[in-house]
């Protein structure tokens, strides 16, 4: 009997995680789907509170996303062509066949004719995929109001450079980027901003910021005086001092290669009197690139100049123009080369052909062989047949699935495909048939995707979830708690007691964009601290400024200072991005006092609008009553699931 106890509780074990873990209304949710969501948004925190918060927070987005579809949402035109666009551009990295092979390799080809400028929001998924979309909604927003792309960029994008890029990736050109991140910049217009793109990793905006003709590869030599770790002011200096007589002495007519053997850094080009390997667009950090492809002749080098590898003199010793020639076969054969070993590529075709024809099914119809290949002779050689044919353009002659495929379909493909590609003459009809029925079969697999590949299916899923979650959030909380001033004064009003300044302080503070800009602008600040409006101009691309009445605990005071008017903090340094904070306060304000609507409509927001979500998920949870699996939940902590 115990021993029947005990494989009744492993059998137990084994299958919570394919139990109901709840049920919304008419839906619900398994365990391995709701681990699968956890698993994938994860903050890292891993104790039983995050697990059960988590489930909370994944309840409500299921309430709201089954909303969004009872009103009709994924109907909308928008979200139908966005589902389809994200299809259309995820789909290739999914195929990998010889059809495929061809358009990739057509279609790298004509990106290989132009470099597109490009500059990028990128929005992390980690470590909330709700958290992340509700900073997309800040993103979008703002872009729709004509906020300047690269302003919105240094504001909210999640890589770590666009603080001080502005999200400017330079010029690129194919192969330059992930292949889905490369779709999404050549299908965006010249000046226009792409559609958001949803990657593993979090959400993605580009923006084409211009366009050119390719410039080809080039060659050339560098010297490179690269910057020891940790280099402060001072040594660059002195690396700027060192390039700088470099450059006079080649301007003498001293040898390029010998200088670049006794002075230059990389050790590889160095040992070859400091030549590069040929290269091309979007290889190298824009600040180089512009600066070597702008040299105007073979021989001719540059003044020294400053990348984040240290001061370099470039020459120009060959540039090659980009290959305009669709026949040439070296510029073909280098194209197909890097097209197959790729992201463009994962499998192989007879992989996937043979996967749908088991998964689907396949059976042949009944025909003689013979009689088609009659028939085919006389349509597509014009020979007459030489038996009777009985088969006509709708015959059957296999299905895969639930998809007839008839003779048509087979003069078709055969009219297309029955020559070799060596030029050696045509394909015997068997061999024709064999790539015919495997080219269905995949026609077939792309156009089921859903069903054979789950990952395309989640990755589609989560996509147009995502969506309607946006949408709906837009309409129900965000939009109103943004827009609806009246209703945003009212609460004010009855909740007035929220909203205190305890100790505070106008002031202005200062960000600058590294730690040797922020000391130097403290410095000059304290020479004049009434003219900081003309001491910023002399800054600006180094520091801006947000000019406000602040709580002190919002002001960067790293030496704990007393602030009092006059004083200038010392620079905060953000260690994850080496960015640094100053301020100066102007007056100080020592006792608390009510903040008026206008200073306090930033928190009033945020917290009308958590009083209107709560409002909205009370009201969804009686529309679809929610039942728990205490004892699936129980087992999932139990096991420590997370």
């Amino acid at each position: 009997m115990k021993k029947l106890v005990l494989a009744f509780f492993v059998l137990l074990c084994i299958s919570s995680s394919a139990q109901t873990l709840f049920y919304y209304g008419n839906d619900s949710v398994s365990a391995n789907e709701f681990l699968r969501a956890w698993h994938k948004n994860n903050t890292g925190v891993k104790t039983e509170k995050a697990f059960r918060d988590y489930f909370d927070l994944y309840i409500a987005s299921r309430l709201k996303i089954r909303e969004a579809i009872q009103r009709g949402y994924d109907t909308l035109p928008q979200i139908v062509s966005d589902l389809d666009n994200l299809r259309q551009q995820i789909l290739p990295s999914y195929l990998n066949d010889k059809e495929s092979i061809n358009r990739l390799l057509n279609e790298a080809f004509v990106r290989s004719q132009k470099d597109i400028h490009l500059a990028h929001i990128f929005i992390t998924l980690a470590p909330d995929s709700i958290v992340a979309l509700k900073k997309l909604s800040e993103v979008m927003k703002s872009l729709d109001k004509n906020i300047p792309f690269g302003d919105v960029a240094k504001q909210y994008s999640d890589d770590p450079l666009a603080k001080t890029n502005a999200g400017d990736l330079g010029w690129l050109t194919v192969f330059s980027l992930p292949y889905e991140l490369e779709n999404l910049a050549y299908n965006t217009a010249p000046g226009k901003v792409s559609i958001v793109y949803k990657s593993k990793s979090g959400y993605h905006i580009f923006k084409n910021l211009g366009e050119r003709k390719d410039p080809g590869r080039i060659k050339a030599a560098q010297i490179l005086l690269a910057f020891p770790p940790d280099t402060d002011a001072e040594g660059k200096a002195r690396v700027k001092k060192l390039a700088d007589s470099i450059y006079a002495r080649l301007q003498k007519g001293d040898d390029f290669a010998k200088l670049a053997a006794l002075y230059s850094n990389d050790v590889i080009s160095s040992a070859a009197n400091g030549q590069l390997q040929e290269f091309g667009v979007g290889e190298y950090e824009p600040a180089f690139e512009n600066i070597v492809f702008a040299l105007p002749v073979d021989g001719a080098y540059s003044k020294p100049f400053l990348t984040s590898y240290g001061y370099h003199i470039v020459k120009r010793i060959s540039r090659v123009p980009a290959p305009s020639n669709r026949n040439d076969k070296k510029v073909i054969q280098s194209l197909t080369d890097k097209v197959q070993v790729g992201d463009r590529m994962a499998s192989t075709r007879t992989e996937l052909a043979n996967k749908a024809i088991r998964s689907a099914g396949f059976r042949k119809g009944r025909f003689n062989e013979a009689e088609l290949w009659a028939l085919s002779d006389s349509l597509l050689n014009y020979v007459p047949a030489k038996m009777t044919v009985h088969l006509s353009n709708t015959s059957p002659l296999f299905v895969i699935g639930d998809k007839t495929i008839a003779v048509s379909d087979w003069i078709n493909y055969a009219q297309t495909f029955r020559y070799r590609q060596d030029g050696s003459g045509l394909k015997s009809y068997s061999t024709l048939w064999d790539e015919f029925v495997q080219a269905m079969a995949l026609e077939y697999y792309q156009n089921h995707l859903e069903v054979f590949n789950d990952e395309f299916r989640q990755q589609l899923t989560e996509f147009k979830e995502g969506n309607l979650f946006f949408e709906i959030m837009q309409g129900e909380v965000w939009g109103p708690a943004q827009n609806d001033t009246v209703a945003l004064e009212a609460f004010y009003e009855r909740n007035k007691g929220r909203y205190n300044w305890n100790q505070s302080a106008d002031a202005v503070i200062f960000y600058a964009s590294d730690v040797p800009s922020a000391k130097t602008f403290g410095q000059e600040l304290r020479k004049a601290p009434a003219s900081w409006h003309d001491l910023l101009n002399n800054f600006s691309e180094k520091v801006a400024a947000d000019s406000s009445r602040f709580e002190l605990g919002q002001i960067p005071n790293p030496t704990k200072a007393v602030l009092k008017e006059g004083v200038i903090t010392a620079p905060l340094v953000n260690k994850a991005d080496n960015t640094a904070s100053l301020a100066y306060i102007i007056r100080t304000y020592s006792k608390p006092a009510p903040r008026s609507f206008a200073e306090a409509r930033g928190l009033v927001i945020n917290d009308y609008q958590t009083e209107l979500e709560k409002n909205w998920i009370a009201a969804l949870k009686k529309k679809y009553p929610v039942k728990i699996n205490e004892a699936v939940l129980a087992q999932l902590i139990r096991e420590k699931k997370w």
